[in-house]
């Protein structure tokens, strides 16, 4: 699979795309090309190798043997260089010790249809092709595409959706044809695969690196940059508004929470994804009379087998003034926070209408359970939003400080379950009161309380006891696979490693687990957690995907992939840097001039080095030594360091 959105393409590993299941180019939601398969002598070639080069980009080889009587060797090569853009390249590389003259073919059609339709297992006949300029092109109400090859072909017959070409390879000689896809019939021949690429021509990412001790490291960061770029959407109607699409291939469009989720887990890198998230959210925030002002809208999600589906716009709600607080305290300019105050203020209207006079955050509305992870994402939005609306003279502080407190007694009396072990946070309280007992990955946000000012963490719901108890609980067997935390215990009946909320590894739970327990003094568990997933990114040669099964890590295996999950995935390429931020431990708090450094004492990496960050708008570089001593190597004029 290949990535640079809007541009998709999937293939099976022997490059050809045969129509099967969700094989295909597809651009903006929509498959402008499902069949493409080359045949070279009348052939296939024998496929020998596919690999991923970048995010958008795959190479495909194949071999073909052309000349009669010279053995098993083969003595072509055929090469196939493919972009997420609509762009492939073959080319024919010839080892015959004599010319030679092949006949190459590109069997082409498509359905024209949607992503969400061939997702589903909708099966639509192909439409029939024209001749139209060097290629074919297909039409109908729905749309219209065309591929067009350079050199031209020397023969095209629309009917069978072929293209021909003589190639003629002098002893060591090569052979190249470029096909290109576009919608629209609009292609045209531009200067390679970059003249009409989806990423965005503006990077909202630092250039920073990463390098160490580990090999791993520098690995995991590039790539999870190279992904994260690859899913890059401009907002439509504002394209200097960039923000995340939440995956390939599943969710190519906005996922609201999500896309704050990973704007937030990429501060580091500097304030203008979270800039471009923000105002594109901020337009979707409904307003007017009714429950449901000041909400961020967003889709329902399957919560597991214990739980109803939770509301994304509950979370992506309570996240927003949290991304914009901490987004000011790495150095968003009071402009640009000004100017999105009075969206984060409608959002904690909303949290405190919505609450009234009780203490918890039902989800969904009305009625529904009280989640623990609710309760976290509400209690951090509370805090967070207080200190944000002070910051500007605004009102509400007070009172959202004293609803924090309030919640904090009651999530402690009410949400805590003793038992032999120690006891468990609830995940949740049903509508009768009742408690839902079951232990998960979600309780890790339990752990993520948010950034104030000094670099402090505000305060959890959770005691300094209680947490301990839940670091010992999240590093225990049941919950930790050896890859990272499962999303429900194997002691749970509903367990099955395959559930996406029920037992599978989802990257971002784990990430925020990491980050939480360092940031809580547990750094015996975020440090076995961090090493679980790297070791998990290697596997995948670092393209984290957004969750895998969550079997038993054993000597000399590997984790199994999940069917259905993206990859690239916004959160968990997110994921990948901020397990690597979390071993600086970098709190930033711009306002007042300061950064301080919690760096992880234990240093479970050896030593690291992160350079190129952004921290104030100006490049923050830092490395943590092998005895786990925080060094600032380069920072913006003025900044106040501590440790």
């Amino acid at each position: 699979m290949c990535v640079s959105l809007p541009g998709l393409v999937i293939s099976a590993e022997d490059g050809q795309l045969t129509g099967r299941g969700m094989e295909g180019f597809y651009r903006a939601g929509r498959r402008l090309l499902s069949r493409c398969q080359v045949r070279v002598a009348g052939r296939e070639p024998l496929a020998v190798q596919a690999r991923t080069v970048g995010a958008d980009r795959a190479r495909f080889v194949g071999t073909v043997r052309a000349s009669p009587g010279t053995g098993p060797d083969p003595d072509v090569l055929v090469e196939r260089v493919r972009h997420a853009d609509g762009t492939e390249r073959i080319t024919l590389r010839s080892f015959a010790a004599r010319p030679l003259r092949l006949p190459v073919e590109a069997a082409l059609g498509t359905d024209l249809a949607e992503l969400a339709a061939v997702a589903t297992g909708a099966k639509a006949p192909e439409v029939p092709a024209d001749v139209h300029a060097a290629g074919l092109r297909w039409s109908t109400a729905r749309g219209a595409s065309a591929v067009t090859a350079d050199p031209p072909p020397s023969d095209a017959l629309a009917s069978a959706g072929l293209l021909r070409w003589e190639a003629k390879l002098p002893p060591g000689g090569t052979w190249t044809v470029e096909l290109r896809v576009r919608p629209n019939g609009t292609g045209t021949h531009g200067r390679g695969p970059d003249a009409t690429s989806g990423r965005a021509a503006v990077n909202p990412f630092a250039p920073a690196r990463a390098s160490g001790d580990d090999p791993r490291v520098a690995h995991l960061w590039r790539t999870c940059l190279e992904d994260l770029r690859a899913l890059l959407l401009r907002d439509p109607g504002h394209p200097t508004d960039l923000y995340l699409a939440g995956g390939a291939p599943w969710r190519c469009g906005p996922a609201p929470a999500e896309a704050l989720v990973a704007a937030r887990m990429t501060l580091p890198l500097g304030t203008d994804l979270a800039l471009g998230t923000l105002r594109a959210l901020a337009r979707t925030q409904l307003t007017g009379p009714g429950p449901r002002s000041g909400m961020i809208p967003g889709p329902r999600r399957d919560a597991g087998p214990r739980l109803p589906p939770g509301c994304t716009a509950t979370e992506a709600t309570l996240l927003f003034p949290v991304l914009l607080a901490e987004a000011r305290r790495w150095g968003l300019p009071d402009r640009r926070t000004q100017e999105l105050l009075p969206t984060a203020e409608r959002c904690l209207r909303w949290l405190r209408g919505t609450v009234g006079d009780g203490e918890f955050l039902a989800d969904p509305l009305p009625g529904g359970p009280v989640r623990a992870e609710t309760q976290a994402h509400a209690h951090r939005a509370a805090l967070l939003g207080a200190d944000l609306l002070d910051a500007y003279d605004r009102p509400a502080g007070t009172e959202l400080r004293q609803w924090a407190q309030t919640l904090r007694t009651a999530f402690r009396e009410q949400f805590w379950i003793e038992d032999r072990a120690g006891g468990r946070p609830a995940a949740a309280r049903a509508p009768d009161g009742r408690p839902v007992t079951h232990l998960g990955a979600h309780s890790v946000h339990l752990l993520d309380t948010g950034l104030l000012g000094s670099g402090a963490s505000a305060p959890g719901l959770l005691d300094t006891v209680r947490a301990g108890q839940l670091a010992r609980l999240l590093g225990g067997p049941a919950m930790y696979s050896g890859w990272g935390l499962r999303a429900l215990e194997t002691r749970d009946a509903a367990y099955n490693p395959f559930g996406h909320r029920g037992g599978a590894v989802r990257v971002q739970e784990t990430a925020v687990a990491v980050a939480g327990l360092a940031a809580a003094g547990f750094e015996k568990e975020a440090s076995s957690l961090l090493r679980g997933a790297l070791a998990a990114a290697e596997m995948f040669a670092y393209r984290l995907p957004e969750m895998y099964a969550g079997e038993q890590r054993t000597e000399g295996g590997a984790p199994l992939p999940h069917p259905a999950a993206c990859r690239p995935a916004a959160t968990a390429a997110a994921a990948g840097l901020l397990l690597l931020t979390t071993l600086a431990g970098i709190r930033p708090d711009v306002p007042a001039g300061k950064v301080t450094l919690h760096p992880v004492r234990g240093t479970p990496l050896g030593e690291i080095e992160l350079t190129g960050l952004r921290v104030a708008g100006a490049p923050f570089s830092v490395r943590v030594g092998r005895l786990g001593l925080a060094m600032v190597e380069e920072a913006a004029e003025g900044l106040q360091l501590g440790a």
